[in-house]
């Protein structure tokens, strides 16, 4: 058990842009998500031409790989980093020292995501954000310029991880390619039933038989993306702005957030342009250069949008608006279970069984919706509980004591 004098974050010492901004990526993970949940992705190229929204489901799919592709899980991995220097900073306020707390903290994320991975969708991302967070705290005494050098070079690592397996001719993923071929084998999934499998299915059993080599998909997904280093890097970035405690003053930070912004966009955008034209045509300067336009046109638009939210808080702090969006905020964890619960009752077939049967643009309208649902119903919460309830739990946990949920 610990001391009575460590606990959570109380409603009065959180700061307002952590929340806004993880309400934010929150609704860009609902937009980049649902083409997944909803089967649409998986749809052979014939199938999705043939129909009725297949003109604007085009432009839709270029707009998504411009605005939204890489940019929300980024923005989520700075969130992640920041929060790093936010715990530690109130367990020293409360004389705590060490890092127990935050570890046993990434272990019992660690659980949900393997949970999340294994039972309800195979698109997880927070498995791999606690494993990799266990490592945030060899950096936290690092000075801030090499901060951002080593950051710098996590990013782009990838390019050369790409250039090395083109000369080398290897591919770390094998391993997990034929595990994911054995299990689908066992389980009867092929090429012509995976894109229609969840839809079809009638129970959980068949959810299951997907999931399981659906984790190895999503291990092979970490490995071609080099998501490790991606992930890292920004959490480093994270950890530079809450080290310097840029989400507490931003007013101070005024000019480096207009910098950020005009130069995340003027980079950002026309290589954001580039890699969506490249990804929609079979990446034509090879994956060398793939990955080098999704490293130049992500990161610089996800500080970007960062920079540019800020900066519109700053100047309108009284806006309900931004009370709105801090409320899911608030509750991410929640939210973002949520999420994967929703697009299974939605898309699957042990619900309304919706899956491969609409195109992309009323895809993301039901994202747009469910987001819009889960901002009503994080305000009414929080109006009566501290916590949302994942958040609740992941907290009692963490700190070996029961916590008020109300008060």
């Amino acid at each position: 058990m610990m001391s009575e004098k460590t606990g959570p974050v109380g409603s009065s010492e959180r700061y307002m842009i952590p929340d806004i901004l993880r309400g934010i990526a929150l609704l860009g993970i609902c937009l980049a998500n649902f083409p997944e949940f909803s089967l649409y992705t998986f749809q052979k190229k014939e199938v999705v031409e043939a129909m009725p929204t297949a003109g604007i489901d085009h432009i839709i799919k270029y707009v998504q790989h411009v605005f939204i592709d890489g940019k929300f899980y980024s923005l989520f991995s700075f969130l992640f980093g920041m929060g790093f220097t936010i715990i530690m900073s109130n367990l020293l306020k409360k004389g705590v020292t060490g890092y127990l707390i935050f570890y046993r903290r990434m272990a019992i994320l660690a659980f949900i995501g393997f949970l999340h991975l294994m039972f309800l969708w195979s698109g997880d991302i927070l498995l791999l954000y606690a494993l990799i967070g266990m490592l945030l705290p060899l950096f936290r005494n690092m000075p801030g310029k090499k901060l951002i050098l080593f950051s710098a070079a996590l990013i782009f690592f990838p390019v050369v991880m790409e250039a090395l397996k083109v000369i080398f001719r290897f591919d770390p993923a094998v391993p997990v390619i034929k595990a994911t071929q054995y299990f689908n084998l066992k389980s009867g999934i092929t090429d012509d039933n995976f894109g229609t499998w969840l839809r079809d299915g009638k129970n959980y059993t068949d959810v299951l038989k997907f999931t399981l080599p659906g984790a190895f998909i999503r291990c092979r997904e970490f490995i071609d993306g080099h998501r490790v280093f991606k992930v890292l890097g920004l959490f480093l970035l994270g950890l530079y702005a809450g080290r310097n405690r840029m989400y507490a003053d931003p007013e101070a930070n005024r000019a480096l957030l207009k910098n950020l912004r005009r130069y995340g966009f003027l980079i950002g955008l026309p290589v954001s342009c580039y890699y969506a034209w490249s990804a929609l045509n079979q990446n034509p300067l090879g994956p060398v250069g793939h990955s080098a336009a999704y490293a130049l046109s992500v990161v610089p638009m996800s500080l970007a949008y960062v920079a540019s939210i800020c900066l519109w808080y700053m100047k309108n702090k009284e806006l309900p608006f931004f009370r709105l969006l801090a409320a899911p905020g608030r509750m991410a964890l929640t939210n973002y279970i949520g999420q994967s619960a929703a697009g299974m009752v939605i898309f699957y077939g042990t619900g309304f069984g919706l899956g491969a049967t609409m195109g992309l643009v009323y895809v993301e309208i039901v994202a747009a919706s469910l987001f819009f649902l889960q901002v009503l119903c994080s305000y009414a919460w929080l109006k009566h509980f501290r916590f949302g309830p994942l958040e609740w739990l992941w907290r009692m946990f963490t700190y070996g004591k029961r916590l008020k949920l109300t008060g």
